[in-house]
């Protein structure tokens, strides 16, 4: 019987710092057993353990797509005790992976549907393992229109800019970036908070669903411009990572009314959470 608390060993194969305050760090990690990593089946959306000896775990959003062979991507915010530590390592050394957990994006349902992507801040992770996986070549021609709105507070804080301009040269998706404020000259993109540029640039609901996840103050400005663009709150799913806890249900720290946010979770359509006690 598998030990669902024993996580998979995996070395640091890289790190990369996303943000000019150094708070976010993307680490990529390899198996270090050929089974664990043939285990390890994951779907965008879901999230898996990071565990550190001696410190203890964190539950952090897969970033990578399952599209990505040998490898799993995790960004990291410095937040406490376990973080901070992760922050410290590098390159070479052994740390544990424990999932993958929870549910996912429902991407049966939205076969041959537009996507709207909107995101903020850091919780953009699982949102570029989606795009990543939508923009495969195998996978492409299941979706329709792909749109995207990513915001931070500033450009420094942006995650993944290497890709966010490769995204916007491609002709097969639409990028709207944006920041709540700069006075940077050269700036191209947008200035605003993404409730506003999603009000302005996102295309209407029909034959679509929308993925919000950031800050919880952004989602709740979000929704309502959402619903005014026409989307039912059953093609409105979300993700609410923050509530994770030990990824199986078990400490009962994760629940809301009766869902488990990391059994049941961490995606829901606000549809769901409508019958919930109120998150936003």
């Amino acid at each position: 019987m598998i030990n669902p608390y024993r996580p998979s060993p995996v070395r640091i194969e890289a790190i990369v710092t996303e943000t000019e305050d150094r708070n976010l760090k993307t680490f990529k990690l390899v198996f270090l057993r050929s089974e664990d990593e043939a285990a390890f089946q994951y779907i965008p959306g879901q999230f898996a353990e990071l565990s550190v000896a001696g410190q203890g775990e964190v539950p952090i959003g897969i970033a990578s797509s399952p599209t990505e062979k040998g490898y799993l991507l995790f960004t990291v915010n410095r937040v406490g005790k376990v973080t901070t530590h992760l922050h410290n390592m590098k390159a070479g050394e052994i740390m544990g992976v424990r999932g993958p957990l929870g549910n996912w994006y429902p991407w049966d349902e939205m076969k041959g549907k537009n996507v709207v992507i909107i995101g903020g801040g850091f919780a953009f992770t699982t949102l570029r393992s989606s795009i990543v996986y939508m923009l495969h070549s195998e996978n492409r021609s299941r979706f329709g229109d792909i749109t995207v709105v990513y915001g931070a507070r500033n450009p420094g804080l942006l995650l993944y800019k290497d890709e966010l301009v490769a995204w916007e040269q491609r002709d097969d998706i639409t990028m709207h970036i944006t920041v709540d404020a700069t006075d940077d000259p050269d700036w191209k993109y947008n200035v605003g908070f993404v409730p506003a540029v999603t009000k302005e640039k996102a295309p209407g609901s029909e034959n679509a669903f929308a993925i919000v996840c950031g800050p919880p103050i952004m989602i709740k400005f979000t929704l309502p411009v959402l619903a005014e663009l026409g989307f039912p709150p059953e093609r409105i799913i979300t993700s609410l990572e923050m509530r994770m806890k030990c990824g199986i249900g078990m400490c009962g720290r994760c629940n809301i009314g009766p869902e488990y946010v990391c059994k049941d979770g961490p995606v829901f359509s606000m549809a769901k959470l409508s019958t919930l006690p109120g998150e936003y």
